[in-house]
């Protein structure tokens, strides 16, 4: 977190499968421009950002993983608002999001808010075997920023 303290505009956080939403606030409690989302959302500059993290579908890591059924990521992305710039720590199922070994691994959850809510803009990360590829998912840019993390500009 070191990293994020001289970067002096805001920055979203959402949880991976490292680690819970409660220990990403506390790790960024000293960070003035951090918002960590987490089933929910924050405007900037009148742009709706929501975040949802951890593993979707759960992953074959085992109990130390972040992680959340299909069902309980749909929950989670309930209130995401329509146009907004989402943030996934889970890929979308069949974007940018294919393993070493050849498997579609994302989450149909985050798939179909995406198609029904159109965000300006998805994130993710999760698949580092995808990280740094780009695709579209209907009318919305969909970016694995992967372990490395990016810097996008709006």
């Amino acid at each position: 977190m070191q990293l994020f303290k001289g970067v002096g505009c805001p920055a979203i956080f959402v949880p991976g499968n490292n680690e819970t939403d409660v220990e990403l606030r506390e790790a960024c409690a000293g960070l003035k421009e951090a918002h960590v989302l987490h089933g929910s959302g924050v405007e900037m500059e009148g742009i709706p950002f929501f975040g949802v993290g951890g593993g979707i579908p759960v992953t074959p890591f085992g109990s130390w993983s972040f992680d959340f059924t299909e069902e309980q990521g749909a929950e989670l992305l309930r209130d995401c608002p329509r146009g907004a710039v989402l943030v996934s720590h889970s890929p979308p199922k069949g974007v940018v999001d294919v393993t070493s070994s050849g498997k579609s691994i994302g989450s149909s959850a985050v798939r179909e808010a995406i198609l029904r809510l159109t965000p300006r803009l998805v994130v993710c990360g999760h698949v580092h075997h995808s990280a740094g590829e780009s695709a579209r998912l209907g009318n919305s840019p969909v970016i694995n920023v992967g372990p490395a993390g990016m810097v996008v500009e709006l």
